[in-house]
């Protein structure tokens, strides 16, 4: 065999070994489970984004699923539903509705408030509603609390929300992601409070956030125990940062993972919470048609605590172009005994709900 011939064999059988490791790696390293759903919602009008889900602590079976209907207004809305999925308000006039989070025990005229957190996209401002188990108010401050001020077109449209409350001193902040933005400083933080009046105004508190530049950043989760912020580069991975403002560590990124896999473009983020820092991180894989959720562990893994590069599974559940997700570990009476998931589900205009205990179950490997 001449060399230029050896070269060509050599060439050929390094290529077939990529190839073959390359399909043996995506059949070992993600593991596919399908689950089904317990329920769907009612549909929304126009177009649903983003689910929130509040646990009642006096009643966690009569708890909420809160989600938006993306469209400007009037029809614009925040939609509350009931456990078994029926409406039970609708608050519309909202214009165009993005994302939706909800935190405990903001402390309004003194009194501990349960509160709902939306991006108002196309008026450039949060609204802020209290929650109870009859439904929701506003208590914005004013005219809402305006976002991304300075910046034009696009950079001051918000659209991406999370919630996160201190626990040293129970402040709550809310940090806002938008449409477009730079590739330092993409997300910006406000420190939420009582305007004196029993109303909600906001401080801005920090820029912060990398961005590869592919996509847009909207789906961002906070873990209010561990202290940490998970949000979505649409094209490149999921980041971490410390959520307390003036973490020693603040400006430092901690994780940059769940960069391979995907099909389509990385959306909502959920969090289930287990005790002692266990639990889960779940991120979409916005398919049309049927979409997927990676999980990954929460308390990270050998790397150390911000090591999450292992997918445990991946999760299909039958809804179509997932963006919002949102998850609770809380027990929620007789029908959700170990909390939930739920998922928006673009095509029929609604969100899918997941008992925890069959997405535990579903596929070869068994989560907790």
């Amino acid at each position: 065999m001449g060399r230029a011939e050896q070269f060509r064999y050599t060439a050929a059988v390094v290529a077939i070994a990529v190839l073959t490791l390359s399909a043996s790696g995506c059949a070992t390293a993600l593991p596919e489970a399908r689950v089904q759903s317990a329920l769907a919602t009612d549909q929304v009008s126009e177009d649903p984004d983003d689910p929130a889900i509040w646990v009642n602590a006096a009643d966690p079976a009569n708890s909420l699923i809160l989600g938006t209907n993306k469209s400007a207004a009037p029809s614009g809305a925040l939609v509350v539903f009931g456990l078994d999925g029926k409406t039970r308000q609708t608050v519309d006039g909202i214009d165009r509705p993005n994302n939706v989070d909800v935190e405990y025990g903001l402390l309004l005229r003194g009194k501990a408030t349960d509160i709902a957190v939306l991006t108002e996209r196309l008026q450039r401002r949060l609204r802020v509603f209290a929650v109870t188990a009859d439904g929701v108010s506003e208590v914005s401050s004013g005219a809402g609390v305006p976002v991304f001020t300075g910046q034009a077109g696009d950079a001051a449209a918000p659209m991406g929300i999370a919630l996160y409350k201190r626990p040293g001193d129970g402040a709550v902040f809310a940090i806002v992601g938008r449409k477009t933005g730079p590739k330092r400083g993409y997300l910006w933080q406000y420190r939420l409070e009582d305007d004196g009046a029993g109303r909600v105004t906001g401080t801005k508190v920090r820029e912060f956030g990398v961005f590869s530049g592919v996509g847009e950043i909207e789906a961002i989760a906070v873990d209010d125990e561990l202290g940490y912020i998970y949000y979505a580069d649409e094209g490149d991975g999921i980041h971490k940062w410390h959520a307390d403002p003036d973490h020693q560590d603040a400006g430092r990124e901690l994780a940059h993972f769940g960069r391979t896999g995907y099909k389509a473009d990385r959306e909502g983020i959920a969090i289930y919470t287990q005790p002692r820092g266990a639990g889960y991180i779940l991120c979409t894989d916005q398919v049309a048609g049927d979409s997927r959720y990676f999980v990954y562990r929460r308390e990270g893994g050998a790397g150390g605590p911000h090591d999450h590069s292992e997918v445990l599974k991946v999760i299909r559940g039958g809804a179509d172009s997932t963006d919002g997700l949102d998850a609770t570990s809380a027990a929620l009476g007789p029908a959700f005994p170990h909390g939930l998931l739920v998922a928006m589900n673009s095509g029929k205009r609604n969100f899918l709900v997941f008992r925890w205990e069959d997405v535990a179950a579903a596929g070869t490997t068994r989560l907790r």
